[in-house]
């Protein structure tokens, strides 16, 4: 159940709970009560794997994007939407096929902190939902020139549809410009209640938490 309107994101499936990206977090995410699982995606070795980082990908056991779906895809999992934070070029066709097979493509917003990664996949499916992801201040001071102007314009522009925003980026007047341009704001990785609550109470679209038990 969405509360308040605000979607419960749990990051990794709950990383808190269980080791980020296994079968075993979407688990214990869907018993703790969540409305969208979170989990990233890279290339290694010619295979999608579900890992945060290129050493996480080279770690025995990292989950493959084919096995993850096929999990998610079960009747247990109706209802649960899919946010695939996508970390690089490379992997949009794939992604795309392997979504399409699983039938899970309409229940998925795909994000990433790569401009040109959302752009590669608009270009391959226009329907597909797109977040762009805006982190901490170093990786903003790499990426963007003026983050604020530029991911309000592409919303405008519909070149993505939500910003997935670190949280300690977000305030009032921002959530009022993403809603002006028709624009889904979600906030990550919160994982202490009392930022959780401000949150909701701002009115943001969902909140990313590693622990959703924060949620109750």
């Amino acid at each position: 159940m969405v509360l308040n309107g605000c979607q419960r994101i749990g990051h990794g499936g709950a990383s808190a709970l269980a080791r980020a990206n296994t079968l075993a977090s979407f688990d214990a995410a869907l018993e703790v009560g969540v409305d969208m699982i979170e989990f990233d995606l890279r290339a290694c070795r010619g295979e999608l794997l579900l890992a945060h980082t290129a050493f996480h990908a080279r770690l025995p056991g990292s989950l493959r994007l084919h096995d993850a779906l096929k999990h998610l895809s079960s009747s247990r999992f109706d209802g649960i939407e899919l946010n695939v934070d996508l970390k690089h070029r490379g992997c949009e066709a794939p992604l795309l096929a392997e979504l399409r097979s699983a039938r899970l493509l309409e229940r998925t917003l795909i994000s990433s902190q790569v401009p040109a990664v959302l752009d590669f996949v608009r270009a391959l499916d226009p329907q597909a939902r797109l977040g762009i992801s805006v982190a901490g201040r170093l990786s903003r001071m790499r990426k963007w020139s003026d983050w604020r102007a530029q991911v309000l314009a592409g919303l405008a522009a519909r070149r993505w549809d939500a910003l997935m925003a670190q949280h300690r980026l977000i305030d009032r007047s921002l959530l009022a410009e993403v809603a002006a341009r028709s624009g889904l704001l979600y906030a990550w990785t919160v994982n202490e209640r009392i930022a959780i609550d401000r949150l909701r109470a701002l009115g943001v679209h969902g909140i990313t938490t590693a622990d959703p038990r924060l949620f109750a």
